[in-house]
């Protein structure tokens, strides 16, 4: 096990507290897992930096890495579902999402990295799930509300542009 998938990992036992912490109504418990959400995400670019510089690069961090990255979006947003926060059916929308890129990708030989599209979508889910931990007060919950439809938008434009054909595979041969 390489220090990036240890990294990777340390992701996925973050969960289990950021989850338990959204049921304590305290604001306390709120910036705790603000914070948890936040060091998590940062992480994500951590794992992946030091996997490249470190040539670590491993089919345990490839499959583990957006398994994880996944996780760590969906968990919060089916909580803040069940604690009012959040629409389903604008959750609903990115898991759909997430499932069908992923089966996608089980079927591609060569897997491409993320463009612009994805990590936009990435950096709009963070800043609308942690603005909707975060125990902020009543004037922030509409701004909190317009970023996840941002984020749900996003997640929907990245997955159609991921699975358009790419046009480098044009056949020249007349």
């Amino acid at each position: 096990m390489t220090l990036p998938n240890w990294i990777t990992f340390s992701r996925l036992l973050g969960i289990p507290f950021l989850l338990y912490g959204l049921y304590n109504p305290t604001p306390q418990a709120r910036w705790i897992c603000l914070a948890i959400f936040l060091v998590a995400s940062l992480t994500d670019w951590l794992d992946g930096y030091l996997a490249r510089k470190l040539n670590q690069i491993s089919d345990l961090g490839k499959f583990l890495d957006p398994l994880v990255d996944k996780l760590l979006v969906l968990a919060p947003l089916l909580a803040l579902i069940e604690l009012g926060r959040v629409p389903a059916w604008g959750v609903f929308l990115i898991l759909a999402r997430e499932l069908a890129i992923a089966g996608w990708r089980v079927s591609q030989t060569k897997i491409t990295g993320a463009n612009i599209w994805g990590k936009l979508k990435t950096v709009s889910q963070i800043i609308a799930i942690a603005l909707l931990i975060a125990p902020l007060p009543q004037v922030w919950q509409l701004p909190s509300i317009i970023a996840f439809w941002i984020c749900v938008v996003l997640t929907i434009i990245s997955g159609v542009i991921y699975l358009l054909p790419q046009k480098d595979s044009v056949n020249t041969s007349g």
